[in-house]
């Protein structure tokens, strides 16, 4: 009896651990990182799906702080993030990995006007005009420009006449082109990326300035993670490159692979959102 009881005992065990691992991983992204490209998302859904051996799920949400929250509550096991939205969620988050863009783990913000506007030089120039946002937590599309109006010695909350968010890189664009904006800041990533599949809409848009280099947007894990998971996903990320499937993937995101996240990448970001909080 006891013989039987002790393999009972090993029995559910197993079959506790087997039923965590098959459990799905689930990956938080918003529109902004999405693009519209879902075919593409669900494709690399699946490749990371056999390359784990384990289910795993791209879960949408409208905004960075949906995907945080939802982290929070461990009901996401990874996200891609803004450099804001980690920095501000270091205590319960961990580096996973950065994307590599044109041979290095950085990216630029992009300043962009209307292409019938040909007078527009700098930000300065849109004093009293319309600006539009990406999202309150978007180092591109919310702190970099407002971080420049403070140095500049202007107030970022009453230099524009009018400013709004769209929680999505492609319709700050598209609200430039067809002059609902004056101007806005983009990633140059998305803006380059875009212009590879819609020349149609950045045609219409004009480059004003590009910002210092910083550390591309990091996909992030939850601190509670089980390391084997932080592990096999990491290991899967930065062994794209060399993979046939993996490199086809990369090409259709337009990245050249991910390296390890280092946190000092993210250091001008964290001193930029304290200047901030200090004014």
């Amino acid at each position: 009896m006891k013989h039987l009881l002790r393999l009972l005992c090993v029995f559910l065990l197993a079959s506790g651990t087997a039923s965590a691992d098959s459990s799905p991983l689930r990956f938080g992204i918003t529109p902004a990182t999405a693009r519209n490209q879902y075919a593409l998302f669900e494709d690399w859904r699946v490749y990371l799906e056999q390359k784990l051996t384990r289910p795993v799920e791209f879960v949408v949400r409208e905004n960075l702080q949906e995907s945080i929250f939802l982290m929070r509550q461990k009901k996401l096991d990874f996200a891609w993030v803004s450099s804001p939205a980690y920095i501000e969620n270091k205590q319960q988050t961990t580096l996973l990995a950065t994307p590599v863009y044109h041979g290095q783990p950085l990216n630029r913000a992009f300043l962009i006007v209307p292409a019938s506007d040909t007078h527009t030089r700098s930000l300065l120039d849109l004093k009293g005009k319309i600006f539009v946002y990406v999202d309150p937590m978007s180092y591109v599309g919310y702190l970099e420009p407002r971080y420049q109006l403070v140095l500049a010695g202007e107030d970022p909350d009453q230099f524009f006449k009018k400013t709004f968010f769209t929680r999505d890189q492609l319709k700050v664009v598209a609200a430039v082109a067809v002059g609902l904006a004056d101007g806005g800041t983009i990633s140059g990533f998305a803006w380059e990326t875009l212009a590879l599949s819609r020349p149609d809409i950045t045609g219409q848009t004009r480059i004003v300035a590009k910002s210092p280099p910083y550390g591309f947007p990091p996909i992030i894990a939850r601190r509670t993670l089980k390391q084997r998971d932080f592990t096999r996903m990491q290991g899967v990320l930065l062994g794209m490159s060399a993979d046939p499937a993996g490199i086809s993937l990369l090409k259709r995101l337009n990245l050249d692979g991910f390296t390890t996240a280092d946190e000092k990448r993210y250091r001008s970001v964290s001193v930029m959102m304290q200047r901030m909080e200090d004014k």
